[in-house]
Protein backbone atom coordinates (compact mmCIF):
# COMPACT_ATOMS: atom_id res chain seq x y z
CA UNK A 1 0.00 0.00 0.00
CA UNK A 2 1.45 3.21 -0.67
CA UNK A 3 -0.27 4.28 2.96
CA UNK A 4 3.43 4.42 5.13
CA UNK A 5 0.46 3.77 8.05
CA UNK A 6 0.22 -0.40 6.64
CA UNK A 7 3.29 -0.24 4.53
CA UNK A 8 4.28 -3.95 5.10
CA UNK A 9 1.51 -4.85 8.12
CA UNK A 10 0.00 -7.73 9.30
CA UNK A 11 -3.37 -6.70 10.61
CA UNK A 12 -5.54 -8.87 12.66
CA UNK A 13 -9.42 -8.25 12.36
CA UNK A 14 -11.08 -7.82 15.84
CA UNK A 15 -14.53 -6.58 14.10
CA UNK A 16 -15.96 -6.93 10.90
CA UNK A 17 -19.11 -6.00 10.11
CA UNK A 18 -21.83 -3.94 8.20
CA UNK A 19 -20.89 -0.97 10.59
CA UNK A 20 -17.28 -1.21 9.10
CA UNK A 21 -14.25 -2.82 10.63
CA UNK A 22 -11.59 -2.96 13.27
CA UNK A 23 -8.36 -4.00 13.59
CA UNK A 24 -4.76 -3.90 15.23
CA UNK A 25 -1.38 -4.22 13.53
CA UNK A 26 0.12 -6.59 15.16
CA UNK A 27 4.10 -6.67 13.59
CA UNK A 28 5.16 -3.08 14.52
CA UNK A 29 6.86 -2.53 18.03
CA UNK A 30 7.31 0.77 19.19
CA UNK A 31 10.55 1.93 21.65
CA UNK A 32 7.73 2.50 23.94
CA UNK A 33 8.27 -0.42 27.27
CA UNK A 34 5.09 -1.41 29.18
CA UNK A 35 6.55 -0.57 32.25
CA UNK A 36 6.67 3.45 30.81
CA UNK A 37 3.40 3.59 29.04
CA UNK A 38 1.57 2.01 32.41
CA UNK A 39 3.56 2.59 34.84
CA UNK A 40 2.14 5.51 36.05
CA UNK A 41 -1.58 3.84 36.15
CA UNK A 42 -0.59 0.34 37.55
CA UNK A 43 2.45 -0.93 39.97
CA UNK A 44 4.70 -3.27 37.37
CA UNK A 45 7.14 -4.98 36.96
CA UNK A 46 10.32 -4.28 34.75
CA UNK A 47 9.90 -5.75 31.81
CA UNK A 48 11.71 -4.84 28.22
CA UNK A 49 8.39 -5.71 26.47
CA UNK A 50 7.55 -2.65 24.38
CA UNK A 51 3.76 -1.29 23.51
CA UNK A 52 2.81 -1.93 19.58
CA UNK A 53 1.71 0.41 17.50
CA UNK A 54 -1.79 -1.10 16.51
CA UNK A 55 -2.79 1.41 13.73
CA UNK A 56 -3.49 5.19 13.47
CA UNK A 57 -6.91 5.61 14.66
CA UNK A 58 -6.97 6.64 18.29
CA UNK A 59 -3.46 6.37 19.01
CA UNK A 60 -4.03 6.99 22.48
CA UNK A 61 -6.29 4.20 23.12
CA UNK A 62 -5.21 1.03 24.38
CA UNK A 63 -5.58 -2.65 23.74
CA UNK A 64 -4.08 -6.16 25.46
CA UNK A 65 -4.61 -9.04 23.34
CA UNK A 66 -4.15 -12.05 25.85
CA UNK A 67 -4.90 -15.90 26.28
CA UNK A 68 -6.92 -15.67 30.04
CA UNK A 69 -9.85 -16.47 29.45
CA UNK A 70 -10.96 -15.47 33.08
CA UNK A 71 -10.20 -11.98 32.25
CA UNK A 72 -12.45 -11.80 29.46
CA UNK A 73 -15.20 -9.93 30.91
CA UNK A 74 -18.20 -12.12 29.16
CA UNK A 75 -16.55 -10.82 25.49
CA UNK A 76 -16.42 -13.26 22.80
CA UNK A 77 -12.98 -14.85 21.61
CA UNK A 78 -11.24 -13.29 18.11
CA UNK A 79 -9.27 -16.39 18.08
CA UNK A 80 -9.76 -19.62 20.20
CA UNK A 81 -8.67 -18.42 23.79
CA UNK A 82 -7.97 -14.90 22.41
CA UNK A 83 -9.21 -12.32 24.04
CA UNK A 84 -8.65 -8.29 23.80
CA UNK A 85 -9.70 -5.78 26.22
CA UNK A 86 -9.45 -2.52 27.20
CA UNK A 87 -10.12 -2.10 30.62
CA UNK A 88 -7.95 -1.22 33.03
CA UNK A 89 -8.09 -4.07 35.75
CA UNK A 90 -7.76 -6.36 32.81
CA UNK A 91 -4.01 -4.30 31.97
CA UNK A 92 -3.18 -4.79 35.03
CA UNK A 93 -4.09 -8.23 35.91
CA UNK A 94 -2.87 -9.67 32.73
CA UNK A 95 0.36 -7.83 32.82
CA UNK A 96 1.03 -8.57 36.40
CA UNK A 97 0.54 -12.21 35.72
CA UNK A 98 2.19 -12.85 32.31
CA UNK A 99 5.24 -11.08 34.18
CA UNK A 100 5.28 -12.70 37.92
CA UNK A 101 4.06 -15.96 37.25
CA UNK A 102 5.45 -18.93 35.76
CA UNK A 103 2.41 -19.83 33.62
CA UNK A 104 3.77 -17.34 30.40
CA UNK A 105 0.84 -15.85 29.65
CA UNK A 106 0.95 -14.51 26.79
CA UNK A 107 -0.31 -10.73 25.31
CA UNK A 108 0.72 -8.57 23.86
CA UNK A 109 0.05 -4.03 24.72
CA UNK A 110 -1.34 -2.04 21.42
CA UNK A 111 -1.63 1.44 20.89
CA UNK A 112 -4.28 3.20 18.67
CA UNK A 113 -6.23 0.53 15.56
CA UNK A 114 -6.55 0.42 12.51
CA UNK A 115 -9.96 1.55 11.31
CA UNK A 116 -12.93 1.15 7.82
CA UNK A 117 -16.07 2.14 7.44
CA UNK A 118 -18.69 0.07 5.93
CA UNK A 119 -17.66 -1.47 2.59
CA UNK A 120 -13.99 0.44 2.99
CA UNK A 121 -12.61 -2.78 3.70
CA UNK A 122 -13.99 -5.04 1.03
CA UNK A 123 -13.32 -2.15 -1.64
CA UNK A 124 -9.60 -2.43 -0.56
CA UNK A 125 -9.42 -6.19 -0.49
CA UNK A 126 -11.33 -6.36 -4.15
CA UNK A 127 -9.01 -3.36 -5.28
CA UNK A 128 -5.36 -5.93 -4.67
CA UNK A 129 -4.42 -3.68 -1.54
CA UNK A 130 -4.60 -6.27 0.88
CA UNK A 131 -4.40 -10.81 1.25
CA UNK A 132 -6.58 -12.02 3.64
CA UNK A 133 -6.02 -15.51 5.39
CA UNK A 134 -7.31 -16.73 8.58
CA UNK A 135 -5.47 -15.35 12.11
CA UNK A 136 -2.31 -17.75 13.43
CA UNK A 137 -1.84 -17.07 17.06
CA UNK A 138 2.09 -18.14 16.18
CA UNK A 139 2.42 -14.54 14.45
CA UNK A 140 0.31 -13.09 16.95
CA UNK A 141 2.73 -13.43 19.53
CA UNK A 142 6.20 -14.31 17.50
CA UNK A 143 9.44 -13.69 18.85
CA UNK A 144 10.53 -11.50 16.10
CA UNK A 145 7.54 -9.14 14.85
CA UNK A 146 9.90 -7.99 11.80
CA UNK A 147 9.41 -11.54 10.45
CA UNK A 148 5.92 -11.46 10.49
CA UNK A 149 5.27 -9.82 7.07
CA UNK A 150 7.32 -12.12 5.34
CA UNK A 151 6.26 -15.28 6.49
CA UNK A 152 2.98 -14.28 6.04
CA UNK A 153 3.47 -13.18 2.08
CA UNK A 154 5.01 -16.70 1.83
CA UNK A 155 1.87 -18.48 3.37
CA UNK A 156 -0.33 -16.38 0.61
CA UNK A 157 1.92 -17.43 -2.21
CA UNK A 158 1.44 -20.70 -1.03
CA UNK A 159 -2.08 -20.65 -0.87
CA UNK A 160 -2.78 -18.59 -3.94
CA UNK A 161 -1.19 -20.25 -6.79
CA UNK A 162 -1.67 -17.68 -9.42
CA UNK A 163 1.16 -15.11 -7.70
CA UNK A 164 4.56 -16.60 -8.55
CA UNK A 165 6.73 -17.78 -5.94
CA UNK A 166 9.97 -16.62 -4.56
CA UNK A 167 13.22 -17.73 -5.22
CA UNK A 168 15.61 -17.13 -2.91
CA UNK A 169 17.52 -17.17 -6.30
CA UNK A 170 15.57 -15.26 -8.64
CA UNK A 171 18.71 -15.32 -11.09
CA UNK A 172 17.54 -18.86 -11.86
CA UNK A 173 14.33 -17.38 -13.34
Amino acid sequence: MRDPNFFKTAVLMIEHGDEGALGIIVNRPSSVSIANALGGHFELPHTDDVVYVGGPVEPNALFIVHSADELSNGEPPILPGIYVGTNPEVFEEVVQRALCDEDGLPFRVYCGCAGWAPEQLESEINRGDWFDIPANMDYLFDDDPYEVWDELVKEVYETHRLLPHTSDHPEWN
